[in-house]
């Protein structure tokens, strides 16, 4: 979602009608689909979530040091796909050769060697920020200067200015004078809606964010960075949305913009949260991790099958390292 910065304020010509009325309805409440965030006609994964968190806590409990290994071996696939969406050349390997500080066998440019090493940094130091203090407007210009540092150093760690006008695709941002406001909008929605499923406030947050795109560069991956600063901080475990799933991530931004419909993040958020579960527990609970492909030979169960099951998340199956794998209790035949 590279930015398209522009200073001509006639080029303009978004219809800002809808945006404000689906924002204000947001925030009323009066979203038309409202019977979606019934429980009874939520897809499955809102109840999983809770289920799996409430493993997780258990099977975490004086375990820290696996949990950090964990985190740490996940950094180089969260720098990845966030840098890949994008439109980052480059792959899970040299991302994980720059973070180990390993020459590379070809041509890198500069801005992307910082965009990996900013990024890791941010993705560490939220793990223990987001636990110290909420996430304001403050938090986030510091994140984003930390992210964006020595590749475009004037306009790190500030919204954007007056006449600072950016489109993405054909979606033109909100105009810069109303960027604070909408924030702090943004944020005591979020803050309001406590007693809701974290999946549908996370989703919309996100959706929000990345409508108002309040930066000039760099605001996809803050979107990201910012998903997982609320998920680390209310007891969540952090997501990595896929590059594989970039289409149908770029559509639900689509969706969004054009009528409000918030409900295919909260599919992407929601499978993306129930993955990182089902990886952490099958490390924490001391499962046989096997992939897929192992997994259906030994069981004799098609294979295109369980990727199916996988892909929607009705098996407790993750991808690592783009390879989907599951973990087996010990002793169990199937």
């Amino acid at each position: 979602m590279r930015s398209v910065i522009f200073h001509d304020k006639s080029m303009y010509i978004v219809k800002y009608s809808v945006f404000w009325k689906v924002f204000h309805d947001i925030l009323e409440n009066n979203v038309k689909n409202d019977k979606i965030k019934s429980m009874k006609k939520r897809p499955d994964y809102y109840r999983k979530v809770i289920e799996l968190r409430r493993r997780y806590y258990n099977a975490s409990m004086g375990k820290q040091s696996l949990l950090n290994m964990l985190g740490e071996a996940e950094i180089a696939e969260q720098v990845y796909n966030s840098n890949a969406i994008e439109n980052s050349t480059l792959s899970l390997e040299e991302t994980e050769k720059i973070l180990l500080q390993i020459d590379l066998d070809r041509y890198i440019s500069e801005r992307e060697i910082f965009e990996t090493k900013n990024l890791a940094r941010v993705v560490s130091y939220i793990d223990k920020k987001a636990k110290e203090q909420e996430l304001t407007l403050e938090v986030m210009l510091l994140l984003h200067k930390m992210l964006i540092s020595n590749i475009r150093d004037d306009v790190a760690g500030r919204f954007r200015a007056k006449n600072e006008w950016v489109r993405v695709g054909s979606h033109v941002a909100v105009d810069p004078v109303k960027i604070v406001n909408l924030l702090e909008l943004m944020l005591v929605k979020y803050q309001s809606t406590a007693h809701e499923n974290i999946i549908n406030r996370i989703a919309l947050l996100h959706l929000t964010f990345e409508h108002i795109h309040p930066f000039v560069d760099g605001n996809g991956r803050m979107g990201r960075v910012l998903n997982n600063y609320l998920l680390i901080r209310e007891g969540y475990v952090p997501i990595n949305i896929k590059f594989i799933d970039r289409s149908k991530y770029y559509e639900a931004f689509r969706e969004f913009d054009k009528k409000g419909i918030v409900s295919t993040m909260e599919e992407i958020v929601g499978k993306a949260l129930t993955n990182s579960y089902h990886k952490r527990l099958a490390y924490l609970e001391s499962m046989n991790i096997l992939t897929l492909s192992a997994y259906a030979k030994k069981c004799k169960i098609s294979h295109s099958n369980l990727i199916n099951k996988a892909t929607r998340q009705t098996i407790e199956a993750f991808l690592e390292k783009g390879i989907w794998k599951i973990g087996v209790k010990p002793g169990k035949k199937n």
